[in-house]
């Protein structure tokens, strides 16, 4: 029997039987974040986006037998501070192919929903549900400035809005799945800007099917702005941001060093709106998928 505390992986090493163990809905933790156990014959993964792109983020697997699995890697790596002036998109972006996918999809409509509390920005329930759209539509159309054609089939649609709250805690653990994807605001901790948690199933021989993708925006730590002015110098572009985690949600991951001008590299710009649209790695990470 597991010791009642917050597990590691180390505490709950690959090959263990959860049902055996009775570890499902316990919190596993590595390298700053966490996933909580999902039944069997699921997938939970955790990517962050950070003030200095240290690797935050890794997914846990539970087969159908119930024997764990973890995928602990992340190209992300520590980079210069959050501070540090936003590479030139102009060309770089366009001329990057670099893109890493997480193995997953979503096959038909991602339906999402607006959760009932705290937003970035202090945007107006319009004004983010607006924000938030066009983010995720920059995804399911690929938008880019690349002079790239849209080949890809993703498809999102907006539901509601929900009292409940991301499946996200104020450490930045993903929590267990309620089958609601939702959009909200909130505290992560640390140097996390913002989070998405995702659920999926396996489907041989394909990617996963995601059955569920949350996000939350970092407001108690961090400032966020939907229009970056001349005078800006410590907010970040909620658009910006909001594309990045869109893609986490439609199965991109982190692109590593030396790729700054990507949309899916891990960490954010201050006040920079770069990230709005999609780099050449970006789409081509996208239309592997779709």
């Amino acid at each position: 029997m597991l010791p009642p505390r917050v597990l590691t992986v180390e505490d709950l090493p690959a090959g263990s039987s959860v049902i055996a163990c009775a570890a499902v809905g316990r919190l596993v933790t590595h390298a700053g974040t966490g996933v909580t156990v999902p039944e069997p014959g699921m997938k939970a993964a955790v990517d962050a986006l950070t003030v200095n792109g240290s690797a935050h983020g890794f997914t846990l697997e539970v087969d159908a037998d119930g024997r764990i699995s973890y995928d602990l890697t992340d190209t992300a790596a520590e980079k210069p501070a959050h501070a540090a002036a936003a590479p030139a998109r102009a060309g770089g972006a366009c001329d990057d192919g670099a893109y890493a996918t997480a193995g997953r999809k979503k096959y038909g409509t991602y339906q999402w929903f607006l959760g009932d509390g705290p937003l970035p920005g202090n945007l107006s329930r319009a004004d983010a549900r607006r924000a938030f759209e066009e983010a995720i539509a920059t995804i399911t159309t690929s938008r880019n400035d690349c002079g790239l054609a849209d080949k890809v089939s993703a498809k999102a649609r907006y539901v509601s809005r929900t009292s409940r709250r991301a499946g996200i805690d104020r450490k930045g653990h993903c929590t267990a799945r309620d089958g609601l994807s939702v959009w909200d605001a909130g505290d992560l901790g640390g140097d996390v800007v913002a989070l998405t948690c995702s659920w999926s199933r396996r489907v041989t021989g394909r990617p996963d099917a995601l059955r569920e993708a949350d996000v939350r925006f970092n407001v108690d730590d961090y400032v966020f702005t939907n229009n970056p002015s001349a005078d800006c110098t410590d907010a970040y572009d909620i658009r910006s941001v909001a594309t990045h985690e869109a893609g986490h949600v439609f199965g991109l991951a982190h692109v590593g060093p030396g790729h700054e001008g990507l949309t899916m590299y891990p960490t954010s710009f201050l006040c920079s709106t770069s990230a709005r649209t999609l780099g050449r790695g970006d789409v081509l990470g996208l239309r592997a998928l779709y």
